[in-house]
């Protein structure tokens, strides 16, 4: 490589390409360690700074097609099939050779079982998302009942369907990676994953995490608490977030009823640009607080202040560049491991080189100040 202090370090040697791989599979869950001793390496340089966090998320591909989709009824024709194949085999084997057996399965063998065990993995996600999905219908129902026996009467309206019929049967699952889902974006169709992080306004990421779920409502709460959590563990316990900004997908009246003294919430009751023009647009509250404001008029009323546009004007300039850092020069528009939780590790170790560039560049611009202060001092000097 062109890094003269790498090629040091490793003495001349170029590592493969699958070594590399190999090592980050190997230590793929010690991630978490390695971005936490980044992140105390960046606050050790005066990096972090808190009073404002950012929260976002993006949708990062998948190692796996979109063709790979299989509806439940295909997967449980494959099970079936492979099952039947393997007890012909056995039998054949039996019938051959008797008790006497090799100690390893050829690798064709392995690869099946491989892929018998996906297949499965397929079959109970898809069996447990029609259970929630009917057992939350159940509740609709349930709900409607109770009402109507409340009030005596019967509710206008369309009758909710019935718990079983919620169930689509096309629903599908990947059979190269079970774990991911299909992710719509603002270009189509994904195959993957939902990317977290939580970032200072210096573009420092506090926290990093992936989930399986393409809504990012639900994820608040957990990554407000993880890069908490974090901030304690790195710059001690009294350590506190200050105020978090987040755009409409974060909006929700549990998540803002959620707000501490230790983090103040301003999430957008709007998408993106209509936020924008909202704030634009709308003139600053005026007088007292009115009484009784439900949940969502009184985030609006605040992001209406100046110090909730403030906020606000900061959330595209902290996060959105984060990810374009990301996924343009880290190359990290696709996971190369496959699994929720290997995703993880992979997306914490991206996110802990994303603060050693920082860090790095930081450590430049300081030695490029140093020597412009030594060179005007002996300029003085003579």
């Amino acid at each position: 490589g062109r890094d003269a202090g790498y090629r040091f370090i490793v003495g001349g040697a170029v590592p493969d390409h699958t070594v590399i791989a190999r090592f980050r599979q190997r230590h793929v869950a010690r991630m978490r360690e390695v971005f936490l001793a980044v992140l105390r390496l960046c606050h050790e340089a005066g990096l972090v700074r808190l009073g404002l966090v950012a929260l976002d998320g993006t949708k990062v591909g998948a190692n796996a097609a979109l063709d790979a989709n299989r509806a439940a009824s295909g997967i449980d024709e494959r099970v079936t099939r492979m099952l039947a194949e393997a007890e012909a085999t056995d039998a054949q084997e039996d019938g051959q050779f008797g008790a006497q057996r090799g100690g390893e399965l050829p690798a064709a063998l392995a690869r099946r079982g491989d892929r018998l065990a996906r297949l499965r993995q397929c079959q109970d996600k898809l069996r447990r998302q029609a259970a929630e999905a009917a057992s939350h219908q159940q509740e609709k129902i349930d709900a409607r009942a109770a009402a109507e026996q409340a009030s005596g009467q019967r509710k206008r309206g369309r009758k909710p369907k019935p718990a079983d019929a919620t169930v689509d049967p096309d629903t599908v699952a990947n059979v190269t990676d079970p774990e991911n889902g299909i992710m719509k974006t603002r270009h189509g169709w994904l195959q993957g994953y939902n990317a977290q992080v939580v970032v200072t306004t210096g573009q420092i990421i506090l926290a990093a995490d992936v989930t399986t779920q393409a809504n990012d409502v639900h994820q608040l709460t957990p990554m407000l608490d993880q890069a908490q959590a974090n901030v304690a563990s790195v710059m001690g316990r009294d350590a506190e977030l200050g105020a978090a900004v987040a755009d409409a997908g974060y909006w929700s009246d549990a998540n803002a009823a959620t707000e501490t003294d230790g983090c103040e919430l301003f999430i957008a009751t709007q998408k993106d640009h209509a936020q924008r023009a909202a704030l634009r647009d709308a003139p600053p509250p005026r007088g007292r607080k009115p009484k009784n404001m439900r949940s969502r008029e009184r985030m609006q009323r605040k992001l209406r202040t100046k110090r909730g546009r403030t906020r606000y004007r900061q959330r595209g300039a902290s996060v959105e560049p984060v990810f374009g850092q990301m996924k343009d020069r880290q190359g990290a528009r696709r996971f190369s491991m496959r699994g929720l939780d290997r995703c993880r590790g992979e997306w914490l170790l991206d996110a802990a080189v994303h603060n050693l560039r920082k860090l790095h560049r930081d450590s430049v611009r300081r030695t490029e100040k140093a020597r412009e202060r030594d060179a005007k001092r002996m300029q003085r000097a003579a």
